[in-house]
């Protein structure tokens, strides 16, 4: 035998196939994500839980008089969450006012109605209400500047910020006068008394 074919015979020898896919080593690091994926999930339950227990002495929340009066202004569109007043990454989790949702808004001359279809409804009385302003942020939750309806309340030993989203966000400011001016009418007959 001549050197050329011996040479293309050991060659063809020393090739090999690709190496096959390692199933094993890929489904154990599928199984290993997957784990690690509803590990995070649920740690994250658990602290949405932890936050709920510890505001656990957050009262009930008030539920809307059989006769609120005549609507002063509504508004639909999205409740986003509340937080602490002048906090707003310090979310409230308790009695619901974590679960953002639809929400129909009416104020009357008894206060604020909040209507959440598939989450608690919630009363604010006039005389807990604090204030209303345009912001741009709340927990869990960025706009554009003056994109957000904050609206803060007294509920018992706490004041509240909630985060509102209109629809139709050019009414957020009528929304903004009207509140404003309720709690300045509202003040000024407290001092009166």
């Amino acid at each position: 035998m001549t050197p050329a074919p011996l040479l293309a015979a050991g060659l063809a020898a020393e090739r090999k196939s690709a190496a096959v896919t390692d199933w094993a080593a890929r489904l154990g690091w599928l199984v290993g994500l997957v784990l690690f994926v509803a590990l995070v999930y649920w740690l994250m339950r658990e602290g949405w839980k932890w936050r709920g227990t510890l505001q656990g002495d957050l009262p009930e929340l008030p539920s809307a008089p059989e006769e609120p009066g005549e609507a002063r202004l509504t508004m639909s569109g999205r409740y986003h969450g509340s937080t602490t007043a002048g906090q707003w990454l310090d979310r409230i989790v308790a009695r619901g006012l974590g679960t953002r949702s639809r929400a129909e808004l009416t104020l009357t001359d008894a206060g604020l109605d909040v209507v959440r279809p598939g989450a608690t409804d919630f009363f604010v009385p006039a005389e807990r209400l604090r204030g209303a302003r345009l912001d741009k942020g709340i927990a869990g939750k960025v706009l554009t500047e003056g994109g957000l309806l904050v609206v803060t309340w007294a509920h018992g030993e706490r004041l509240i910020d909630s985060g509102f989203r209109s629809d139709r966000a050019a009414e957020h400011t009528e929304w903004v006068a009207a509140l404003n001016s309720m709690t300045e009418t509202n003040t000024t007959e407290g001092a009166e008394r």
